[in-house]
């Protein structure tokens, strides 16, 4: 574990464990690598070498002032890769993490990368327009936007009631899920949080997901109260040439922790397959 520096000078941090295959994995807003821990150790024990680094402003990172976008982004996972010297790896990201990975394969082509995982992840595009009327209006991520500089510390509990389905009758959630998201997303800077809903929400990816040529699987639950499914996932699926797509029936966003056994199950046969 340690820190990469970036050609602007803001400071990554990364863990590195395990030996074998390479995957690296990219987290989802405003959490940082530790929300990836589940699969991390399954991966490590199953032979697998992962790699996880907390975003830009986010986490153990420096809150860096600038490059908040996807662009900035998909450079720092490409520093990572680099600064590591990574080959043949398959990249994993959940949310706007998933994001982060189709952004890189378009800026920086899949010449180091083997496979790809989107998990509950944003792409093609999330916000509404005249030619993705399926979107969500901007006014919802105004309203995110206004909440979280309101009250960033309520804003994050609510939110973790949604991002794991714990609003939903009959929802088993326990209360330590919902602290911990809480915690990881308090150590977000409060500028890399609010800026990066723009880049999550209104950064279209159609052009990324044209460029992929490697196997890919997406992952996502038919009840993703933050990224719904017919307007990602399902689009993703038909835009990615041969790619693979599990949908878990009632599952939330945050399925990475609420359906960790399975997701686990399923990255792992997907990897050796």
């Amino acid at each position: 574990m340690g820190y990469i520096t970036t050609k602007d000078g803001t400071d990554i941090y990364y863990k590195d464990w395990g030996e074998g295959p390479v995957v690296t994995f990219s987290h989802g807003w405003p959490l940082n690598a530790d929300a990836w821990d589940g699969q991390l150790l399954f991966l490590v024990q199953n032979g697998f070498r992962v790699v996880a680094h907390d975003r830009r402003g986010h986490g153990r990172s420096s809150q860096a002032s600038g490059r908040n976008d996807m662009d900035g982004y998909a450079d720092d996972l490409a520093a990572v890769i680099e600064a590591l010297d990574l080959r043949d790896a398959t990249l994993v990201g959940h949310s706007t993490g998933g994001g982060e990975v189709a952004r890189y394969i378009g800026r920086h082509g899949t010449g180091q990368v083997a496979k790809a995982v989107l998990i509950s992840a944003v792409p093609p595009i999330m916000v509404q327009s005249p030619d993705n009327p399926e979107g969500l209006p901007i006014s919802v991520f105004d309203e995110l936007r206004a909440n979280l500089f309101k009250d960033r510390s309520q804003f994050y509990q609510d939110l973790a009631q949604m991002f794991y389905g714990a609003n939903r009758q009959g929802a088993k959630v326990s209360k330590g899920i919902l602290d911990q998201f809480w915690l990881w997303s308090m150590q977000a800077g409060l500028w890399n949080a609010y800026t990066s809903i723009k880049a999550f929400s209104e950064t279209d990816f159609r052009a990324d997901l044209a460029k992929f040529d490697i196997p890919t699987l997406v992952l996502h639950g038919e009840d993703d109260q933050i990224v719904p499914v017919k307007d990602s996932a399902r689009k993703t699926a038909q835009l990615i040439a041969n790619a693979q797509d599990i949908y878990y029936p009632g599952a939330p966003h945050g399925i990475t922790s609420t359906m960790q056994d399975q997701v686990n199950k399923d990255l792992l046969a997907f990897l050796r397959g």
